[in-house]
This record gives structure tokens, sequence and C-alpha cells, in this order.
């Protein structure tokens, strides 16, 4: 089988792993992406592997090893991402990365600028300045 064919499947792979992570929204998609991403990596390394230990006389098979590794690091990432997009659902009610995105810069699109939650702040009377905050 020539190199060609794996090189190509792991490069349609990789796209759409890629286009996974740019246009989701969803965290878990975008983790599943990444995993998109992860084994295309894998499938270059152990076809990179096997043309290269049939031009030389090797038998190390260091692509197979790494893409073990690379699976380990996969199973690791996928593990902790989970959790992590579990605990925020938890605390935040979403997993939508744009309104995660809003509410940690500070400010809720929706809601009135106030110094302390449920309470408004007073617009500046006619003729005064408003204070800066620090």
């Amino acid at each position: 089988m020539h190199l060609a064919y794996p090189a190509v499947l792991a490069a349609l792979l990789f796209c759409t792993g890629l286009y996974g992570v740019l246009a989701r929204r969803n965290a878990i998609l975008v983790l599943m992406s990444v995993e998109l991403m992860l084994n295309a990596v894998n499938l270059n390394l152990v076809a990179f592997d096997a043309w290269l230990s049939r031009a030389a006389e090797d038998t190390l098979h260091s692509g197979q090893a790494l893409a073990l590794f690379t699976i380990a690091v996969a199973a690791a990432e996928i593990g902790i991402g989970l959790a992590i997009v579990l605990a925020v659902y938890r605390n935040r009610g979403t997993s939508d990365i744009d309104r995660l995105r809003d509410t940690a810069e500070g400010h809720d699109p929706d809601a009135p600028d106030s110094d302390a939650p449920g309470r408004a702040m007073p617009a500046p009377a006619a003729g005064e300045k408003a204070e800066a905050t620090a």
C-alpha cells in the first residue's frame, strides 16, 4: 500500500477535527473533535513507521510506540476534560462555550450594570459626573 492513502485519510480526519474545534459551541463536541485530530496524528505515526521500517532494516517501531503514548495522553485528556465540563455545567447550567466566555469576562449581556448582585447602580443626576471605579 502506498503511503499516500493513509496520509490523505489522516489529513481528512485532521481537517474534520479542526472544523469541529473551530465551529462547535458545545464543549463535549470540541473534545470529540480534538480526539479526531489526535487519531489523525496516530494514523500518520503508524503509517510512516511502517513505511520507514520497510525502507530500513530497523525493527524499533518507534512510531507505534509514540502512537500508544498519544492514545494514553488522549485518554487522560478526555477524562480530565469531561470532568471539567461536568463541573462547569453544574455551576453555570450550560456547556455552551460562547456563554461561558461571556460569564468569564465578568459581564452578562442580559443583566444591567450593577456593583452588587440584585442592586442596580443609580444613574448620575443632571450636572453630576459619574465616578470612575478602579
